[in-house]
């Protein structure tokens, strides 16, 4: 099959042991985005197959007008909104989806904390420039940590944060509340935890209810010396309401994995002083693209071969 794989900002997809599988397929490796869709439509045009690096590239209606040969997605990971399924089922294009794994995600979430909490980038950069500790940071031993959202992700967020003394709480809807219950996580309403937790960390799906379910009045009510963390999705919050946030005091500080437009360079909250950020690294990482990517050029292989599987079946 002609193959596109989209969106490998640091051109290491070749680089990894599952890419073999692909061999005998024509396959372009695209590291850079498109000045606007018909420039990325131009460079995919006789392509049968895609590869998408998770919500990276938005496939929309009007993009699959551009691509007459495209005949399967693989997804790494499982589809999202950036994908108009509709679309897809109505061109007949097979959509197929991946697996993910949550440690990576996880261990850089608390990560973050750590980092955060012990001010470590502000203080290895005061020491690059001759400065000697500037700052004084606290650790997380007994302190609480309230997890919105408590799927995979948050499990192990709360193993790591148990290991380091920390007290967790959590809140979220009828399944996360009965999966916090049955690890022994107490289980709050959304304004208590926001109101007496130190560390917030968000782990939620992101979906048309999901969409600016963090307010500016739930940040707001937070401690002035809290952290609050998202590793999940920007969109997550209401428009502006973090940057407002810190502005009013509160919460103190914040750790982000993930701004409303991506890449970006340009986001204010990139350059305000007491937010560390990193450019959406949760699934980064090398066992993590192992895993993905795997599996997606397995789709592609068995749907080259007239068996397809892993399909997402149209709604």
């Amino acid at each position: 099959m002609r193959v596109a794989i989209l969106d490998d900002y640091q051109d290491c997809v070749r680089t990894l042991t599952c890419f073999e599988k692909l061999r005998g397929h024509d396959v372009q490796v695209h590291t850079k985005g498109f000045a606007d869709e018909r420039a990325l439509a131009a460079a995919l045009h006789d392509r049968e197959a895609l590869v998408l690096t998770r919500e990276r590239t938005r496939v929309t209606r009007s993009l699959l007008a551009l691509l007459p040969n495209l005949e399967l997605i693989s997804q790494t990971g499982r589809p999202g909104n950036h994908l108009d399924a509709a679309a897809c089922a109505e061109r007949r294009i097979v959509v197929t989806e991946g697996k993910g794994s949550p440690n990576a995600p996880a261990e850089l979430t608390f990560a973050l904390m750590l980092a955060a909490s012990r001010r470590v980038v502000t203080e290895a950069n005061a020491l690059k420039d001759g400065v000697w500790q500037t700052t004084l940071g606290t650790t997380l031993r007994n302190r609480t940590l309230g997890i919105q959202g408590y799927g995979a992700i948050g499990a192990l967020v709360t193993h790591f944060a148990r290991a380091f003394g920390m007290n967790v709480i959590a809140t979220g809807r009828e399944g996360s509340a009965s999966r916090a219950k049955a690890d022994g996580v107490p289980v709050v309403d959304r304004s208590t935890l926001y109101a007496t937790s130190d560390v917030v960390s968000l782990h939620v799906k992101l979906n048309a209810q999901t969409r600016g379910l963090v307010t500016l009045a739930d940040l707001q009510s937070m401690k002035p010396g809290a952290l609050f963390v998202n590793t999940s999705r920007a969109e997550l919050l209401a428009p502006g309401a973090l940057f407002a946030s810190l502005e009013s005091g509160r919460p103190g500080f914040a750790a982000l994995d993930v701004f409303e437009q991506e890449p970006t360079t340009t986001d204010p909250l990139l350059h305000h002083p007491r937010v560390l950020a990193t450019p959406h690294l949760g699934y980064v990482e090398k066992d993590s693209y192992e895993l993905y990517f795997s599996v997606a050029f397995d789709n592609v292989v068995a749907f080259a071969a007239g068996h397809p599987q892993n399909v997402v079946e149209a709604s």
